[in-house]
């Protein structure tokens, strides 16, 4: 979902970081799609990060910026270690390692999407940036190791990293995936498209959210800044909205109604629970913001932001 948005993105701006834009290369172990009018060429490919040769064959073309968005998601990645392992951590580190094959100082722009779930508690009330990373899942060691491999692999000078700790994006179009944060978007998507959703914690859990959008800009300003701003610290935590499960329904009731709000239906699920009540729910994100990284300021904004890309700009009526 992301990596479609980025491209109708980047093919609406026809340049990244200042440069226009010759080709891209869009690879996923399913066949990429993207119905934006495109100004450069794209090359679509299938392909598994994870099976040996397959990244080198893809760097064919020396990219200048390669956005490596490609992992099994969190509940996924708890259910099925040896699936996490092999797709968060053993595909990304074939990946850097062929870009190190490369050599003859071929250095590209690599921009890593990482997770809040590096993170494990206990937790102050705002997690500042120089918090350490103790994970408590599977899918947060995964994203923690490879955001230790990035780091290094930069600072030997085989690229030019920069991790980004996504929020729980939210709200994300189509169907809910095997995320354990999927309810999260459940909870506001199927209501506004008058569907039922499933709500399988309490509504006091606290969590940090981001719009696609947002995400998207995330990604294009990792791309852009000064390696040098970094200052050796290439894993930045992401601007985003700390909003109870509460707060989001009164968003969705401000947006859409009660009749909205009746249709979410609470089945408690403990299992969800074990992975939700390790993550943070509130950061300080100074570095991001005094890097240029932008966010919404409320969950409001961040329902707007699904009606307006998704919906068109209105709900419809429906009963």
């Amino acid at each position: 979902m992301l990596g479609r948005k980025l491209v109708e993105r980047l093919a609406r701006d026809g340049a990244l970081a200042g440069e226009g834009i010759s080709h891209a290369v869009l690879a996923d172990v399913i066949e990429a799609r993207s119905t934006a009018a495109r100004s450069f060429d794209v090359q679509v490919t299938v392909a598994d990060l994870a099976e040996r040769g397959v990244a080198r064959e893809l760097l064919d073309g020396l990219p200048d910026v390669i956005f490596h968005l490609a992992a099994v998601v969190s509940g996924e990645a708890e259910v099925d270690f040896d699936k996490g392992y092999r797709a968060n951590l053993d595909g990304t580190r074939l990946l850097l390692d062929a870009i190190r094959a490369v050599g003859s100082g071929y250095r590209p722009r690599l921009i890593f999407t990482s997770s809040i779930a590096v993170f494990g508690p206990p937790y102050p009330e705002a997690i500042a940036d120089d918090h350490g990373t103790t994970p408590l899942t599977s899918y947060g060691t995964q994203k923690a190791i490879a955001e230790l491999l990035l780091s290094d692999y930069t600072r030997r000078g085989f690229l030019d990293g920069v991790a980004i700790r996504l929020p729980t994006i939210c709200v994300r179009p189509g169907e809910p995936n095997l995320a354990a944060s999927s309810f999260f978007s459940s909870i506001i998507r199927e209501p506004l498209n008058g569907r039922e959703a499933v709500l399988p914690v309490p509504d006091s859990i606290r969590h940090w959210f981001a719009s696609p959008r947002a995400a998207v800009g995330f990604l294009c300003r990792a791309a852009e800044i000064d390696g040098n701003a970094l200052q050796g610290r290439r894993c930045l935590t992401m601007p985003g909205v700390s909003a109870t499960v509460a707060d989001e329904i009164e968003a969705l009731s401000r947006a859409a109604g009660e009749d909205a709000v009746r249709l979410i239906r609470r089945e408690p699920d403990e299992r969800t629970m074990q992975i939700v009540r390790t993550w943070p729910g509130r950061f300080s994100t100074k570095r991001a913001h005094a890097l240029g990284f932008r966010a919404e300021a409320s969950f409001d904004e961040i329902v707007g932001v699904y009606v307006e890309d998704e919906l068109g700009g209105r709900i419809e009526a429906w009963t």
